[in-house]
């Protein structure tokens, strides 16, 4: 039986597991070489903890703040929703009214999301 015009056999996907092949192989070479070939000297200054070229001053176990985390957090999360609108945009004439029903209920879930974060005053700093 003769596969049809749109379907896909294995050996399609050859080229594209051949260079992911190439590239990892790649990688590891290029790892294993430097680490072979590269210096091996070490010192106290080598050592030493350096942000951005400044001495670093007291102990890096300080407590800080969880409001900088969940800003970080929810500005990913929110971010990363973002980032799925743009595709439905570019097809929004492909997938008609059933695909803008379907962003609208997602825009939906997102922002009651949104408004819970602020109802919950994680967004307040004080």
């Amino acid at each position: 039986m003769e596969p049809s015009v749109n379907q896909y056999v294995p050996s399609d996907y050859l080229p594209i597991i051949i260079q992911f092949a190439a590239a990892l192989g790649f990688v590891i070479f290029a790892l294993v070489l430097t680490h072979l070939l590269g210096p091996k000297r070490t010192s106290e200054v080598k050592g030493k903890a350096w942000e951005s070229g400044i001495e670093s001053v007291g102990d890096a176990r300080t407590p800080i703040s969880y409001k900088y985390f969940m800003t970080a957090i929810l500005f990913v999360l929110f971010d990363v929703e973002v980032i799925f609108m743009y595709p439905w945009a570019v097809n929004f004439k492909a997938f008609g009214f059933i695909g803008f029903l379907q962003m609208l209920t997602f825009i939906t879930l997102l922002m009651a999301g949104f408004f819970y974060v602020i109802k919950k005053g994680i967004l307040d700093w004080k």
